[in-house]
Order: structure tokens, then sequence, then C-alpha cells
């Protein structure tokens, strides 16, 4: 089966981040199985935006042809409640929930009950819902009243990539990727270097600062009183290329999230044979196999200076756990466009 849908994506498609990778190349699979996508771009405050831009995007939703699929990206959905629905009648919707926004670092308990209670009603309309792993599947479930059966799992794939080679001369090369925002943890990371300053190492982090520039900002200024500057270098959103030669060039990936609703870029790390050092946050104990990487808590500084120390300082347990990475079962993009394409069959 075959046909056209709607995507509508909180911004520019472009955007450097996993959600908007996740889309781009979902789309583009779906493509190679029949179904075109007409991407609809509602604009780029989400999930925090302005009236003018929320009353813009609930014009556009509105003013697609009625009967239509709609595909809403959860980053924006979740502030979109009573667009979903008043569209519920007259059009097909499905979900895309990369993570629940109610559980982004930095919100007030009163603000993160606000967004839940948002991002619930926003689901509620929906005739289907992806998730993007099983542990956020699980969290819709419990807190979000979703149905289990109405909930299909789509993993993000990897592709076969070029293996690690690791540096030379003794530093170990190690490697972060993600947006500069709370949620990833550099300040833990950072805390936990800073225990370990006797080692060789030297840390490149890849992501965007524009999401939270008070974030970017912290981090700058953390790494200068810190004295890392020379340690540790912030790289910015690097194009695909140059991420794919940082990852070619790592010995070890480090990233403290406080949650994930999948950790694209611990899957990548697994792809090129890197090892991992991540936490026990939302998916990633499920994302990353026990053989090929460590796991401490979120927020614990302490602990991830500890799995830093046994990494940098065993380059013997280092190339055990990148066999482990390299021999990860990891999905594959044809095969999650199969399932989000089964679901598009079934609303139509």
């Amino acid at each position: 089966m075959s046909g056209r849908f709607v995507f509508a994506v909180p911004g520019d498609l472009d955007t450097p981040t996993g959600g908007y990778a996740y889309d781009r190349r979902m789309i583009a699979e779906l493509g190679s199985l029949g179904w075109h996508a007409d991407v609809l771009d509602l604009g780029n405050e989400f999930p925090h935006p302005s009236p003018a831009v929320l009353n813009a995007a609930r014009a556009r939703l509105a003013a697609v042809p009625h009967g239509r699929i709609i595909v809403i990206d959860g980053l924006a959905l979740g502030v979109l409640p009573e667009a979903a629905a008043a569209l519920s009648g007259s059009h097909k919707l499905v979900a895309l929930v990369h993570h629940p926004l109610a559980l982004e670092t930095g919100l007030s308990p009163a603000d993160a009950d606000a967004m839940r209670a948002s991002e619930r009603a926003a689901l509620a309309p929906m005739r289907h819902v992806i998730a993007t792993s099983a542990a956020t599947a699980r969290i819709l479930v419990a807190d979000y009243g979703v149905a289990a059966g109405q909930i299909t799992v789509a993993l993000p794939g990897v592709d076969r990539v070029a293996p690690s080679r690791g540096s030379s001369g003794g530093i170990v090369a190690l490697l972060s990727v993600g947006a500069l925002v709370p949620r990833k943890g550099y300040d833990v990371l950072l805390a936990a270097l800073a225990t370990i300053a006797d080692l060789p190492w030297r840390l490149t982090i890849a992501g965007a600062g524009d999401r939270s520039p008070e974030t970017a900002a912290k981090l700058e200024a953390t790494i200068a009183a810190m004295k890392l500057d020379g340690r540790v270098t912030l790289a910015g959103a690097v194009p695909a290329e140059q991420l794919a030669a940082l990852y070619v060039a790592a010995d070890l990936f480090v990233l403290a999230s406080r949650f994930e609703g999948y950790g694209m870029a611990f899957a990548e790390a697994l792809a090129h044979g890197v090892p991992v050092i991540g936490t026990r946050a939302g998916a990633l104990p499920e994302t990353v196999p026990a053989e090929a990487g460590i796991l401490v808590p979120p927020d614990d500084s302490a602990a991830l200076a500890a799995a830093l120390r046994v990494l940098i300082g065993n380059a013997a347990e280092r190339r055990r756990l990148a066999a482990g990475a390299a021999a990860a079962r990891l999905p594959t993009w044809p095969a999650s466009a199969q399932a989000f394409a089964k679901v598009l069959e079934a609303v139509t």
C-alpha cells in the first residue's frame, strides 16, 4: 500500500538534533516504500511557542484538506491539544513521540505538571501513536493514558559506518554528541572530568548551542573556571561528514544524559564500535548493551568519574567494550520504516 500524508514538524527539518534526524530519515525511507510526505512546518519555537507562532501552527494544520493523514511530531503536538481535538473528526491523526516534553530537564514541578496535562490531552484524540523506543511507549501507557495497543514502536535505525580507529599518542579521545541543553548533563560531565584531570584525556562536544543559550554560556564559563580550556572543545553543530570523522577518531563516547527517549548518539557510537559511558536514564539501558559500555545513575558525577577513570586508564577494557559495541545488534532504518508504514496503512 502507498499514498500521501502530511508530516507536521516544529521548524526547520534540517535542524541538527536527533529528533529531526529521525524525521528526515523516516521521510526518506517511507518515500522508498511509496509513502510521500508533504512536510508542514509549524514554526521553530516549540515546545514554548509565542502566541503568534502557536496561532500560525493551528491555522496551518486547519488548512490541511479533510480526510488526510497528519503525522504530528510530539515536540509540537504536546502544546497543541486544542488543535488536535479540532482536527480529530476530520483528519486521521498520528502522533510521533520521541520523548515526553514533561521530562525535559529544567522545568519547575508546576510547569512539568502543566506540560504533562497538555500532552495527555493532545494524545487523547490520536488514532495511533508512534514511539521511538519501548521505554517511551511504557511511559505513554503509564502516565499519559495511551492504550498499549494504540502504540507502535519504530526505533531509530543505524547505517553501516566506518569502524573507529581511535586516537594515537596516548591521549584518550572522548566524544559527546548532543545539543547543549540541561537534559544532556554536560554540567555533570564537566564536574566528573575535573576530578580526573591527572589522566590523559581530551573531550570534544559536538552539539548546537542555540537551543538553550543560557546552558551554552554556563558551559563555556564552567570550562574556563575549571581551567579545562585546552582539554575540552565545543565544536558546535557539525555536518554529518565531520561528525562521522569524530566518531572514527574517538576512543570513548560519554554523555551524562538525565533522560533519553532512545539515545541516537549512543546507538551511532555503538555502530562505529566505540565503547560507551552513559546513564541509566530513560531508554539507555535498552539501547546500550551491558557488554558495550558502562551506565551509571544520572546526576552522579562521582560514579561517572569512576567509570571514566577505569576506561581511560585501561586500554584492554576499552578494547573489550569496543568489541561488544561492534557486535551489538542495532535496528535498521528500513525495518523501522516498515513499522511506521504499517501504521499509515492501518489509519488509512
